[in-house]
């Protein structure tokens, strides 16, 4: 079974399953949406009015991340296979998927410190930090690091997963081996590399990269690749950077819930790159 088997096995539950294969002519809207089970699953600990809007956001954004991750792993498979023009569609989407994420932080600072702490406690060691979708979409994108996976290890089933996801190569990845494949030198050991070891830039990327975008009528597909994935880096930094301030405006500089040292935290991450040669190549062009 490939990762992406299992990310689809994954997010396909008994009960999702029933519903799509039970179509009959009574069928509601809300039975189809299951809203029900949607709309019951904000269990406020604190009674404060504010924790309704935070679990709400929380959870909106969980479900933007999972489709995030179905659309990021069916464009992998895709540009695997050389169907490039299907995985611009779903880059594409996942792109625009992020500008929602994005706003949603302009709704959740519209709470103020004080409201917060109101019901703080009651979130005990709960915390962002700890989103395995969110982990799952670094992995994706090439951030890989082991400690990660030591967050997760008390749900084997949900670990086995992410082990899984760490070891398989990513969107970067992927495109690397595009540009073999169109023919462009790359150099091997790049082509042969452990996909648990985060990426390093290399020479011979950069060159192929460079190619590219000097000689763009040759190479379309690959010139649109790039820029899908420069959308989707963009998009991720001024996520993070919304994440960033708006934790600092509700906050400051107290640790985080979960242990995390957070607005130090969320600034560090900011220096991450997923796809170094595709921005450095701008210098150069």
């Amino acid at each position: 079974m490939t990762y992406g088997d299992k990310q689809k096995q994954v997010s396909t539950t008994a009960s999702e399953k029933n519903i799509h294969t039970d179509f009959t002519n009574n069928m509601t809207y809300g039975e189809y949406l299951q809203l029900e089970k949607i709309l019951s699953s904000q269990a406020r600990l604190s009674g404060h009015h504010d924790e309704m809007l935070f679990i709400i956001i929380h959870q909106i954004s969980e479900l933007w991340m999972k489709l995030i991750l179905h659309e990021m792993t069916a464009a992998i498979q895709s540009i695997k296979q050389g169907d490039m023009q299907t995985s611009f569609k779903q880059l594409a989407r996942v792109s625009k998927i992020q500008s929602q994420i994005i706003q949603s932080w302009d709704v959740l600072s519209t709470m103020t410190p004080s409201e917060y702490m109101e019901f703080r406690d009651s979130l005990g060691q709960a915390s962002g930090f700890q989103s395995f979708q969110y982990r799952l979409i670094e992995f994706a994108l090439g951030y890989k690091t082991p400690h990660v996976l030591k967050i997760y290890e008390k749900d084997a089933e949900l670990h086995q997963t992410l082990v899984e996801a760490f070891h398989a190569p990513g969107l970067y990845d992927v495109a690397i081996q595009a540009l073999a494949k169109a023919g462009l030198t790359i150099h091997p050991d790049v082509l042969a590399r452990d996909y648990s070891v985060p990426y390093e830039p290399d020479q011979t990327v950069k060159s192929a990269w460079l190619e590219v975008y000097r000689n763009v009528e040759t190479y379309w597909e690959l010139y649109q690749l790039a820029e899908k994935l420069v959308d989707i880096e963009d998009w991720l930094q001024q996520w993070r950077f919304r994440h960033m301030k708006t934790v600092e405006r509700i906050i400051g500089f107290k640790m985080g819930t979960g242990g995390s040292s957070g607005v130090n935290y969320l600034k560090k991450v900011l220096d991450q790159r997923f796809f170094p040669e595709l921005w450095d190549i701008r210098t150069e062009l």
